[in-house]
């Protein structure tokens, strides 16, 4: 009777826990013109069930089976697509606004089979777009897009604690980042001014649908990089009731809201803290960073034809030493040198459309304001004598772009233009060692200026859109100095091509010149004599100009075989006038980045191969397999070609993800990065005390730039996650172990001015003053990297 009772109790518990009781909704329609698309055919992908479109273009599903599902959509005169997936639980109804691109009168009675992997016309080559699904469960990246990315052809992982985007060969600081069509200056928290990276992402995965990202072939309304442009596409909100999901990430807490304001508008919005600081002082480690961030999107539907979204982003960075942790040559080593950096940043836009017959109007107005103060003291006492250096620093942006999109037919026309107001801030003190002296620099830095630009592409697909053609045109001018003004001066043509040999293969191309302004660091850098040193010297736009060609097979709607080749020409690039090198060249640590004297000299170039593989479905497995063979070098002062510090030379990925069971998901990703290029230390200059004590660290030996190397990195990851559907509300955790072999990366060794002891060793005390010398001790280096486990849970109600 007992046995039963339970039974009969499990059965309900069951029932209750695995109902298939998750709800869809959506809307179909023409992307030209926002209007419906109605009898369209929307099926859940590898099932039975499918709905057929309202008259308004809507559809509804309901009785699914909770977790992640693909859609399949076909109308008659439209192209077949199948979309990325999407989460549906029975806690909440779960929304998808699907676009059906319209297909040329020639191919409206021909059957077109649809692919899960999307391509646009000007950009056939060199875009990967990525699903949130891929995001969530990417094992390693613990929901932060930067290291997801990481899986693909052509991006370079680094073992040190940052994300930074590092593509093809190119620094961290040629990137551009856009979300719902607004441009964002950074991506990460304790972000490095003037290159981007950070240690960990801002944007809140709760919020992304999906990422196009572009290694290449950027179109000619996405300005403002010259190695790789990331786009954005959020979620709206809820439209039926309020809802809830927190979340208890690897380094976070996180509270996420979304739900309707109006019958004509919803709201997404999240906050999030991190507990990182803890985790770091348990780890006895010398520094303490906290942060904050707060995001949300409003979508406002004013009728057909209108609407408005609304984005905010914003995020504190605040930081302490922990004096605490000082038993160690390592720990004493990085609190003498490491400064304390704090940030805040915030970005806000708005995005208005109206919509015609054939096309739509885009209007976006953004700002971005961006803070950065660092401070530096003397053993970390406190005192007016002992300050070593103080820098407030503010970047401020107010943006405007208006795009114009035609469709007549199969020709696709974009064109626009954009201006903003830029203004930099620059506060700070420094004692610097510099040509054999100490110099004490106080400056003030207050710049504005307008940047300005101007856009075209048109796109059209010939022979049955078997060959599809992409000719963009871009100017961009500032009015910072007479080099930039001309936007003539930043011509920037570019041409796509694809060509489909049949519905398997395709021969894809892209060239094109692609424009950067320097960082605001650089442009606003002042001498020891308040002088803008880069203005006098010239200061212009750097470029890169972009070979790519590649072949592509898609032997089947799951599956993707792409070979490319790159090569990638710089000019006109910031050239460090005190180390005579690129300063892309160097690596990004953090604090700031490019606030020295250059000159638009600098020449280099990048070039490899990748290959890639890509299969939703192979024995059960979403795998991405990924290989690059790339160099990066730029010419010294003596015009001869030496690596940049990003030249690993060869680069592999391999990601795994399956299914198993009901509601479970496992996942494993390895990598492989060749060793990086680093400088030899000076320690000739490095031991003089006058130098030293202005940096508690070495000085690079830039006559022996780039000489040496590291060893090759490799790490293993693995994840296993587990959903729980319940009636009213979900649950989700996983369990993800980075570096699960403990492998301990190559890393230069370090130096310290003490003994054994702790003490601070002069070797020549009656010398005078200038040639005193410390008596260095190297620190050898044990690698770095240690297993990291992470357990995560989401709560949804």
């Amino acid at each position: 009777m007992q046995r039963s009772i339970l039974l009969i109790i499990f059965l309900a518990l069951s029932s209750w826990l695995y109902g298939q009781n998750a709800k869809l909704e959506g809307r179909v329609f023409d992307p030209v013109n926002n209007e419906p698309v109605p009898f369209a055919n929307v099926i859940v992908s590898g099932t039975n069930t499918g709905a057929i479109t309202d008259i308004d273009g809507k559809f509804k599903f309901t009785g699914l089976e909770p977790g992640y599902i693909r859609l399949e959509v076909s109308s008659l005169g439209y192209e077949k697509i199948i979309t990325k997936q999407v989460l549906v639980t029975n806690a909440k109804t779960a929304y998808l606004d699907i676009e059906l691109e319209q297909v040329a009168k020639e191919l409206e009675t021909v059957d077109v089979v649809a692919s899960r992997f999307r391509k646009k016309v000007e950009s056939p080559i060199s875009m990967r777009s990525i699903g949130v699904a891929e995001i969530e469960k990417n094992p390693g990246a613990n929901r932060d897009i930067s290291k997801v990315i990481q899986s693909f052809p052509g991006v370079a992982s680094t073992p040190a604690f940052r994300n930074d985007v590092i593509v093809r060969g190119g620094g961290a600081n040629e990137n551009a980042f856009y979300l719902d069509g607004v441009e964002i200056p950074n991506l990460n928290h304790f972000s490095t001014q003037g290159a981007s990276g950070g240690p960990v992402g801002i944007i809140n995965v709760d919020f992304v649908r999906e990422v196009d990202f572009y290694s290449g072939a950027f179109p000619a309304n996405r300005g403002g990089a010259v190695s790789s442009v990331l786009d954005f596409r959020q979620i709206d909100g809820n439209k039926e009731e309020m809802k809830y999901r927190a979340t208890i990430g690897a380094s976070d807490l996180a509270l996420t809201l979304d739900g309707p304001l109006a019958d004509n508008a919803s709201i997404i919005f999240s906050v999030r803290r991190s507990y990182l600081q803890f985790l770091f002082s348990v780890l006895e480690l010398p520094f303490l960073p906290t942060y904050n961030d707060a995001q949300f999107k409003s979508r406002i539907r004013l009728d057909e034809k209108n609407e408005i979204i609304l984005i905010g982003l914003g995020a504190l960075d605040q930081f302490e030493l922990n004096k605490d942790a000082n038993e160690t040559p390592d720990q004493r080593y990085i609190l003498n040198y490491l400064p304390v950096n704090e940030q805040w940043n915030y970005t806000g836009g708005m995005v208005y459309k109206h919509y015609r017959d054939n096309g739509y109007h885009t209007f976006v107005l953004s700002r971005n304001h961006l803070n950065n103060s660092a401070y530096k003291y003397q053993n970390n006492v406190e005192e007016p004598e002992n300050l070593l250096f103080d820098l407030d620093s503010d970047e401020i942006e107010t943006k405007f772009r208006y795009e114009n999109n035609i469709r007549l037919d199969n020709l696709k026309i974009i064109y626009g233009g954009g201006a903003e107001y830029a203004e930099y801030f620059n506060r700070s003190f420094n004692k610097i060692f510099r040509n054999g002296q100490t110099l004490e620099i106080n400056n003030e830095s207050d710049l504005d200026f307008i940047n300005y630009s101007a856009f075209g592409q048109v796109s059209r697909g010939f022979f049955a859109e078997r060959l599809k053609l992409s000719l963009g045109l871009r100017f961009d001018g500032s009015s910072y100095d007479k080099e930039m003004v001309s936007p003539f001066s930043q011509f920037s043509p570019r041409f796509s091509a694809s060509y489909g040999l049949n519905e398997k293969w395709f021969l894809n191309f892209n060239t094109g010149r692609f424009y950067q302004l320097p960082a605001y660091t650089t442009m606003g850098y002042r001498d020891e004599n308040g002088e803008l040193a880069n203005k006098q010297n010239g200061l212009e736009y750097y470029y890169a100009d972009h070979v790519v060609g590649g072949i592509e097979y898609q032997p089947n709607n799951d599956s993707r075989v792409t070979l490319e080749a790159f090569y990638k020409n710089y000019g006109d690039y910031p050239f460090s006038v005190q180390d005579s090198v690129a300063i892309s060249g160097k690596s990004a640590d953090f604090g700031v980045f490019g606030d020295e004297e250059v000159t638009s000299t600098g020449e280099g170039r990048a070039y490899g191969l990748e290959f890639l593989v890509r299969h939703n479905d192979l024995l059960g497995f979403n795998l991405i397999s990924s290989l690059t063979l790339v160099r990066s070098e730029f010419k010294d002062i003596e015009g001869n070609y030496v690596p940049s510090a990003w030249d690993n030379r060869i680069l592999y990925n391999l990601t795994a993800t399956r299914k198993i069971g009901k509601n479970w998901d496992v996942g494993m990703k390895w990598r492989f990065v060749g060793g990086a290029p680093y400088t030899p230390y000076d320690l000739q200059t490095s031991s003089l005390v006058s130098a030293w004590d202005r940096r508690n660290q070495p000085y690079l030996d830039y006559d022996r730039f780039n000489e040496k190397r590291l060893g090759a990195f490799h790490q293993l990851d693995l994840r296993v996650d587990r959903q729980f559907y319940f009636d009213k509300w979900s649950l989700m955790l996983y369990l993800d172990i980075q570096n699960v072999y403990n492998f301990k990366s190559d890393e230069q060794d370090n130096y310290i001015n003490e003994d054994e002891d702790g003490n601070v060793v002069i070797v020549n005390p009656s010398a005078p003053p200038e040639e005193q010398r410390y008596d260095l001790r190297r620190i050898p280096s044990d690698g770095q990297g240690t297993v990291l486990p992470t357990i995560g849970v989401m709560v949804e109600f």
